[in-house]
């Protein structure tokens, strides 16, 4: 699979089956998603355990503009961002988030 660079994004994926999804789940807005993409500090890694063979997935750890801490899995479809899941960052992840930033 093609590694992929990130200054390539043109934007977010979003259609009738993810839009509303993270809302129900964990009371995550799609706009919530898109906002922590556009906030430093961000902390993305490449999440090899749910990776699928055609389709590289990762996760990011960032802020809201309201400054909520959110966990995001995605992939990259069509240069676009498709979030996967997000949720509030757990206690563990917003650690290691603030000790990535604090150095």
């Amino acid at each position: 699979m093609k590694e992929f660079d990130f200054a390539d994004i043109q934007g977010f994926d979003w259609d009738k089956g993810n839009i509303d999804k993270n809302w129900t789940k964990h009371e995550v807005l799609f706009w919530e998603c898109e906002e922590v993409f556009a906030n430093r500090p961000l902390l993305i890694q490449a999440d090899e355990k749910h990776s699928l063979d055609d389709e590289k997935r990762f996760y990011v750890l960032g802020r809201t503009n309201e400054g909520r801490f959110l966990f995001e899995v995605f992939t990259i479809r069509n240069f676009k961002i498709r979030v996967i899941s997000a949720r509030s960052m757990s206690k563990k992840e917003k650690d290691i988030y603030l000790k990535q930033y604090e150095r």
